[in-house]
């Protein structure tokens, strides 16, 4: 009975039925396969940190502070597209997933914001987005609407 070599079985190609690629070794630590289902996603520059929540921009912070900030200019929108920055002065765009070293693009109402460059992109603790602003019984990002009537 022939058997393969280790060194054969670490570069299998998996490819399951979403159409994922990877290897072997590329498992997350949970066992889970499938498409991405996280809904919360940090992007974390050096001064700030931009809280997103189904792609849209729910909160930002400051990081010396921990302050949320009411009335970035970033709030409310969409990423467009991460920026990488050349030391000749090129810059190339990336529509794709904004990666570590490229600054985060938004362009909204007539007014485009280019952020410093990424330094993480994390997944925020429970108790972080509980306490986003406008955080509603319904969850983060979701206005209050319980006030009861007002007349």
């Amino acid at each position: 009975m022939k058997h393969e070599s280790n060194a054969a079985q670490a570069v299998e190609i998996v490819i399951d039925d979403d159409a994922w690629v990877r290897n072997p070794g590329d498992e997350p630590d949970d066992g889970y396969r499938g498409p991405e289902r996280r809904r919360h996603r940090v992007y974390v520059t050096r001064n700030t940190e931009y809280h997103f929540r189904d792609g849209f921009c729910i909160a930002v912070r400051d990081r010396r502070t921990g302050d949320f900030l009411r009335g970035h200019l970033a709030l409310h929108g969409r990423i467009e597209a991460g920026i990488r920055f050349f030391s000749n002065g090129a810059m190339a765009p990336n529509v794709g997933e904004p990666r570590c070293g490229e600054s985060l693009y938004f362009a909204s109402r007539g007014r485009d914001l280019v952020t410093s460059p990424l330094e993480g992109v994390e997944r925020p603790p429970y108790e972080t987005v509980r306490s986003y602003p406008g955080s509603g019984p319904l969850g983060a990002g979701t206005p209050n609407t319980n006030q009861g009537n007002k007349k």
